[in-house]
């Protein structure tokens, strides 16, 4: 899932910014700039999902579901599911915004606002949910969390910059387009790049050198039924040992 996820969103942005450089050289292709609004816009969104299913992961791999406060079964859902939203949402926005109707364009830049402010607030509540749990486990840490191949906390920290790397990319597309057509991040190139191909370019190194993964250090895995994942075979065995 997280490969599938990964390819998505390079896809998504490579081919939104082949679309933009397209652009410079057909001003007037509709086609061009609905490529680009569509594809740069809602390819964070898809990286989301594996944030959230990182933790949720997490959560279960450290057997620490008590110190969630949404239920586990529930945690990857909800924000999967409104990511989905807001992923349509902008996409939807996006396709508006390719008309020569100023009101529709108007139309099409509210759309995509809601969608952003909407996948700000749930990233917001997402940080949230990752810090309560990330304190509630120091104070009271599970026999799992004490593994020495099991780096939660590195992978909460991983978890915490890139979406860090999202949020301000977020509010940073918030802020060009109330400005709208005529706002001056439009007028120039260089804020998108700065702002967004550069923040998930970095997002994306942060994620691939802290992958939150289990640290092996050359031990064998074994299968844990309970969270799905894969585990550190000393890891599963003082679980089964616990139960």
């Amino acid at each position: 899932m997280y490969r599938m996820i990964k390819t998505s969103l390079w896809f998504f942005e490579l081919v939104g910014y082949v679309g933009r450089a397209a652009g410079h050289t057909h001003p007037e292709s509709l086609i061009l700039y609905i490529i680009q609004s569509i594809f740069v816009l809602v390819a964070p969104a898809l990286f989301a999902a594996t944030i959230y299913m990182t933790l949720g992961r997490l959560i279960r791999v450290t057997h620490a579901e008590a110190h969630s406060v949404i239920r586990v079964t529930w945690l990857t859902k909800l924000f999967v599911c409104g990511d989905v939203f807001t992923f349509f949402i902008q996409g939807g926005g996006g396709g508006i915004l390719g008309t020569s109707d100023p009101d529709k364009v108007k139309l099409g830049q509210n759309v995509i606002l809601g969608g952003l402010f909407l996948q700000i607030l749930l990233f917001g509540l997402f940080v949230l949910v990752s810090i309560i749990f990330h304190i509630r486990l120091r104070k009271q840490p599970t026999q799992e969390s004490y593994a020495p191949d099991l780096k939660w906390e590195k992978m909460l920290m991983v978890l915490y910059a890139v979406s860090a790397f999202i949020m301000i990319r977020n509010i940073f597309r918030v802020v060009e387009y109330i400005g709208g057509q005529d706002g001056p991040l439009l007028k120039v190139e260089w804020p998108i790049y700065v702002f967004d191909a550069l923040l998930m370019a970095g997002m994306m190194a942060i994620w691939f050198v802290g992958y939150p993964t289990l640290i092996r250090q050359g031990k064998p895995l074994v299968s844990d039924n309970e969270s799905g994942m894969q585990l550190p075979e000393h890891v599963s065995r003082t679980s089964m040992a616990v139960k």
